[in-house]
């Protein structure tokens, strides 16, 4: 495992001795004695395998636009607080509605968070900020998860392999037109556990697709992939509501034009 390489690492929590108790501090004097540094390293080495024994995984939870996904994510966190559990939330800055940095639901809740940048490497940071604090997250949730990179979603993977961090993934599956969004679509492929988190259609079927309407709610079909928007631009519609909703607008576009 990569942690086990990073001698800085290992370093400064045999220096500080808050562990596992397992180095005197009195050998702090003569851990530049290669050889006696070296035991040290083993002893954490032993300590972190016994630690990291029960291993993260790479989860991602899925649903339509107001499907709870938001909610459910912050729950999770107030579970983990109440738990005594170290976690770490984080989102994609490419969802600007909110100045602040933190992650807001609808119903109300909300909770600080850490930004993720377009060209971050989500690995380094976290190695960063668990070397910085001496203390390695249990959780990491990510709200929005669709609008990372597959680059980002492999990093994340690599935080789960080795550092046994757990990692839920919180996202849409697929965009206005119903195609997949890269981190999506990378997700699929590589995390540990995929769940589905259903909501209803007004027609009683399961939502399926994160359709984008106009003004006056016509269904839009052409644009960019990504624009953030809430009820005003985006409805959860069941496949046939959706192709129904875009035949019917097509119709009325088609008779505006005919009498102009």
């Amino acid at each position: 495992m990569d942690i086990f390489c990073n001698i800085r690492f290992f370093k400064k929590f045999f220096l500080k001795n808050i562990i596992w108790g397992n180095v005197c501090r009195e050998d702090c004097d003569i851990v530049n004695n290669f050889s006696v540094f070296s035991v040290a390293i083993e002893v954490l080495l032993s300590n972190f395998a016994v630690a990291m024994n029960g291993r993260g995984k790479l989860y991602f939870k899925y649903g339509t636009m107001g499907s709870a996904k938001t909610a459910l994510l912050l729950t999770q966190a107030y579970n983990f607080e109440e738990r005594g559990l170290k976690y770490l939330c984080m989102k994609p800055i490419i969802d600007n509605r909110e100045k602040e940095n933190v992650i807001r639901s609808r119903i109300g809740i909300e909770r600080e968070c850490s930004w993720i940048y377009r060209e971050m490497n989500i690995y380094d940071y976290v190695s960063e900020l668990y070397e910085s604090s001496l203390v390695v997250k249990d959780w990491i949730l990510i709200d929005e998860a669709q609008f990372l990179s597959e680059e980002q979603i492999d990093q994340l993977a690599r935080i789960v392999d080795d550092y046994g961090t757990n990692v839920v993934c919180y996202g849409l599956r697929t965009d206005f037109q119903s195609h997949l969004f890269d981190g999506s679509r990378r997700l699929f492929e590589i995390a540990d556990s995929i769940e589905e988190i259903k909501s209803t259609c007004a027609c009683g079927r399961k939502t399926s697709i994160n359709a984008r309407i106009d003004a006056q709610g016509n269904i839009v079909t052409d644009g960019n992939q990504v624009e953030i928007g809430g009820d005003d631009r985006y409805v959860a519609l069941c496949r046939s509501c959706w192709r129904n909703k875009r035949i019917e607008s097509a119709e009325r576009n088609s008779l505006k034009f005919k009498s102009e």
